[in-house]
């Protein structure tokens, strides 16, 4: 997906937001048609798919600025703290707890962030800074996503509440500022919308079917592609310190799901 953003070129960053959610609302429309589902939202569950959808569109559009703006590798690790901050939300919308392990590797993984961010007092610290919001973001919408699951909602709802709440959300600013695109861009947004769809509705089941801190080792092969498609198809090679930064953050992920396998294992003894 972000591989489509970066080649759509210079369409406004919440004009991008609105047509990935747009065509992604298609669909899910069309997944709940097929499977005859009727959208029926859970009682006392809409405050849960707003907060799921602010927090979530909010961190789309940060990781969408940063996709733009560095590195696709670079934005999509920065983008993949939010395991880690799904834990730290978990631990007070959830009341899950987490070990000293846990949270250990929530710091080790914020210092892996910091090799990609690169701090410094420059304009070019912005898409990073964007880069990690949108991190936090994703993690808070992910834990919401659990606390829907958890109260039996259906994760098709949960995606198509999300796609229309927030193209809904960015309709003004489309009316107000479109920029026309081209049949190349078109294709990109659309081929955008659907990778995103086709992620989100695995995902959010995945999240609505176990602990956040069980899965999210998975989501990080993310990554190895981000930075193959960005060889490949724009020519960017991230730097030492990224790559360090790489290292850091999948390295503490996989650890800590070998770690909570291997807990399971002995509580269930």
């Amino acid at each position: 997906m972000n591989l489509f953003i970066r080649l759509s070129g210079d369409v406004p960053t919440l004009q991008k937001c609105f047509f990935r959610n747009f065509f992604a609302l298609l669909v899910a429309a069309g997944s709940l048609i097929r499977t005859k589902t009727k959208f029926t939202i859970g009682k006392g569950n809409v405050k849960y798919l707003l907060v799921r959808s602010v927090s979530g569109g909010i961190g789309m559009i940060c990781n969408f600025y940063a996709v733009d703006h560095m590195a696709i590798s670079d934005a999509s690790i920065l983008n993949k703290l939010s395991p880690f901050f799904a834990i730290v939300f978990s631990y007070f919308v959830l009341k899950e707890t987490a070990d000293g392990v846990e949270w250990l590797s929530v710091v080790i993984a914020f210092v892996g962030a910091v090799f990609v961010v690169k701090p410094s007092f420059g304009l070019e610290v912005i898409p990073a800074a964007a880069g990690v919001i949108g991190g936090l973001g994703a993690g808070l919408a992910y834990t919401f996503v659990r606390k829907l699951g958890m109260r039996g909602e259906n994760s098709m709802i949960i995606v198509a509440f999300f796609s229309g709440f927030t193209s809904l959300m960015f309709l003004p600013y489309l009316i107000l500022n479109y920029q026309p695109m081209t049949p190349k861009q078109w294709m990109f947004l659309i081929l955008t919308g659907i990778a995103a769809a086709g992620g989100q509705i695995f995902i959010t089941k995945a999240y609505a079917k176990a602990p956040a801190k069980e899965i999210s080792v998975y989501d990080f092969s993310i990554v190895l592609f981000a930075a193959f498609f960005g060889f490949l198809f724009l020519g960017q090679i991230p730097d030492i310190y990224s790559v360090i930064g790489y290292v850091i953050i999948v390295g503490i992920a996989i650890f800590k799901w070998r770690y909570m396998l291997s807990k399971q294992k002995k509580d269930a003894s």
